[in-house]
């Protein structure tokens, strides 16, 4: 079982210049991760502040994203109502009905949703489809992916859309420390 404290880590990211801060908090109806994304993307200065919020079970409510890319300013704002149907900025998206999980393309934070929902034993896997926020389009699509506990500090995870099978390396609240390629925490705190 993992802790249910406050947590929060700093990122770097491996395959552009870029870091990614992110608080874990309880609230009185469930979790919030809070972040500030700042990369480059294609070739441009970019910084998203993030916010997903879950219920107690750490099934997705609502998240927030607010930025900037290059000199284009950014606001979406994602919900997902108790019938599972999801909506960005106020739009129903299709493909995405029935999942549970939103899966933030531009931040490893949002891994943590799915590794703290299943809750997996030790050698459990099972598939964990997402609705993912594209970077740079920012649409929802369904991202199909799996996860495999490997041990208490070790998943396997895949997404065959983008061709990546890795080991991740996992703190104890959950956070990716190790995200091959993509991403190295720099510090934790507890």
């Amino acid at each position: 079982m993992m802790k249910q404290e406050t947590a929060s880590i700093l990122w770097h990211r491996l395959d552009v210049e870029g870091h990614d801060a992110c608080l874990l908090s309880q609230t009185n109806v469930g979790h919030s991760l809070e972040g500030q994304a700042i990369f480059i993307q294609d070739g441009k200065p970019c910084c998203l502040g993030y916010e997903v919020i879950c219920d107690v079970g750490w099934r997705t409510r609502s998240a927030r994203i607010d930025g900037f890319l290059g000199t284009r300013k950014l606001h979406y704002a994602i919900e997902r109502d108790s019938d599972g149907q999801w909506t960005l900025n106020g739009e129903v998206q299709q493909g995405v009905d029935g999942l549970v999980d939103v899966d933030l393309g531009f931040t490893p934070a949002s891994n943590l949703l799915a590794i703290r929902r299943y809750d997996l034993g030790i050698g459990e896997a099972t598939p964990a489809p997402a609705a993912y926020l594209t970077f740079p389009e920012l649409s929802l699509v369904r991202l199909d992916q799996t996860y495999q506990r490997l041990d208490t500090v070790r998943y396997a995870y895949a997404a065959p859309v983008f061709g990546y099978d890795e080991t991740l390396n996992i703190s104890p609240h959950g956070f990716v420390v190790d995200y091959p390629g993509l991403w190295r925490s720099a510090v934790a705190s507890d």
